[in-house]
C-alpha cells in the first residue's frame, strides 16, 4: 500500500509524457550543396555523395545501344531515392543511385549497406523482380520500384 501513490504518480507522469510527445519531422540528411550542370535546363542539385537530384521534368533518354534512364524518384518512409539504369542491347550493365535523400543517419547507413546488395541482385537477375532485403523492406521496395521505372523508360 505504501507504493500505490508512487505508482499512480509515475503512471500519470508516463501517460502525460506519451500524450505530449511530438515526433520530429524527418529532415534530409543529404542537403544539396552545389548546382550541377544540366544541359536540358531543368533544375538539378548535387548531393554530398556526388549524385544528382533532378526534378520530375528530367527527360528520359531514348533506348538504344548503351543507353541509360533515370527511374522515378520514389519516396518511402525513410527518405527518397531514384535509380539510374544503364543497358546495352537488352542487358542491364549498371545500376546506380544518383538521388538518395534519407531522413536520418541510421536510414543512410541502411541504404549504404543494402543498395550494393540490391544492385548485385538486379544485375544477376537482369530484372527488377528480385527479393527485398530483410530489415530494409521499404528501402528495397523503393529501389526496385525506381529500377523498374527506369527499365520501363528504356523498354527493356
Amino acid at each position: 500500500m505504501r507504493r500505490a501513490p508512487l505508482v499512480l504518480v509515475a503512471t500519470a507522469a508516463g501517460l502525460t509524457g506519451v500524450l505530449t510527445f511530438h515526433p520530429r519531422r524527418p529532415s534530409n540528411s543529404a542537403v544539396p550543396t552545389a548546382p550541377a550542370s544540366n544541359p536540358a535546363g531543368s533544375s538539378s542539385t548535387t548531393t554530398p555523395a556526388g549524385g544528382t537530384a533532378a526534378g520530375p521534368t528530367a527527360p528520359a533518354p531514348s533506348a538504344g545501344p548503351g543507353s541509360a534512364a533515370k527511374g522515378k524518384v520514389v519516396q518511402y518512409g525513410y527518405g527518397e531515392l531514384a535509380a539510374l539504369v544503364t543497358v546495352s542491347g537488352k542487358k542491364i550493365t549498371d545500376v546506380s543511385v544518383p538521388t538518395l535523400l534519407t531522413a536520418d543517419s541510421y536510414s543512410q547507413q541502411i541504404a549504404q549497406y543494402v543498395i550494393p546488395m540490391l544492385r548485385h541482385e538486379v544485375l544477376a537477375a537482369q530484372s527488377a523482380k528480385v527479393q527485398t532485403i530483410a530489415g530494409a523492406t521499404y528501402t528495397s521496395m523503393a529501389y526496385l520500384d525506381s529500377v523498374q521505372s527506369a527499365l520501363d523508360h528504356l523498354h527493356a
